[in-house]
């Protein structure tokens, strides 16, 4: 790569499991409960749970659906007995049918894909709170800077430990943990419909977009990246337009400001202290 994003795997190892188990410990949380898909973004993030937390700390939730990839279905069980981790697993294909018959308006493809995800946040935060637990997220810094995240779904965490990761070097801490091949390697979906891929979505292959989002990052001009990278000018555009569009669902709802200080805007406290 052009632009080539620094990467040290054990310091993020490091930040990482310091971050999380400091959050769970000032927020007084048993543990933590991790939506585990049989993908690499939460085979990541289970691995740097139970790093920070111990095993016995985190719990891994399967919540496939009748979209849900075989090979995730397979991955799923091969993370669970590698590693060792604690699970329980559901399928949710009644809930999102029971949707579809009682919708007020019927959803589309897209639309149900987000009412499948809002389902699984709603399980996952009542596992959490019958637990004492938090809801760990398994989002990458690629996904949402462009949005690539269904809100009060998969956004619907307490807290995104690989949020500063971007998809490559997500794959690059993978590797380094020993998370399996086969899981680090295969195209990297949601699942939430039939052949569906994070990079068909996209449009770009994630090496092409996270050098896009580096040097947009880096504050650097548009025709710079493109030529750097090298891409079409129009796909840096196009990327910079879908984080503009998208800022929405990276910050708590807007408030018209009246006061001297407004939540989310000029009211900023330390982490877990008021």
């Amino acid at each position: 790569m052009v632009l080539n994003i620094p990467f040290k795997e054990e310091e993020a190892v490091t930040v990482i499991t310091e971050f999380i188990g400091n959050y769970v410990e000032k927020a007084g949380a048993e543990g933590v409960v991790v939506g585990l898909s049989g993908g690499v973004d939460s085979a990541l993030v289970a691995l740097l749970c139970k790093k920070a937390l111990g095993g016995e700390r985190v719990h891994c939730i399967f919540l496939p659906e009748t979209t849900t990839p075989d090979k995730d279905r397979e991955h799923y069980s091969l993370l669970v007995k590698k590693f060792g981790l604690k699970n329980r697993s559901m399928d949710i294909s009644g809930l999102v049918e029971s949707i579809k018959k009682e919708a007020l308006v019927e959803p589309d493809e897209k639309t149900l894909a987000n009412v499948k995800a809002r389902f699984r946040m709603l399980l996952l935060f009542e596992y959490a709170n019958m637990n004492k637990y938090l809801v760990c997220g398994t989002s990458n810094k690629s996904e949402l800077l462009v949005g690539y995240f269904t809100k009060y779904g998969d956004g619907g965490v307490d807290i995104q430990p690989i949020g500063d990761l971007y998809k490559t070097q997500v794959f690059k801490l993978a590797e380094h943990l020993g998370i399996p091949k086969e899981i680090v390697s295969k195209p990297p979906t949601a699942g939430l419909w039939l052949n569906q891929t994070d990079e068909k979505e996209i449009g770009l292959p994630y090496s092409v977009l996270d050098q896009i989002l580096y040097g947009l990052e880096l504050k650097l001009p548009l025709k710079k990246i493109a030529e750097d990278i090298p891409t079409d000018l129009e796909n840096v555009r196009r990327i910079k337009r879908m984080r503009v569009k998208t800022q929405h669902k990276r910050r708590t709802p807007l408030i018209p400001k009246i006061g001297i200080r407004t939540v989310g805007l000029d009211w900023r406290s330390p982490v877990q202290e008021g």
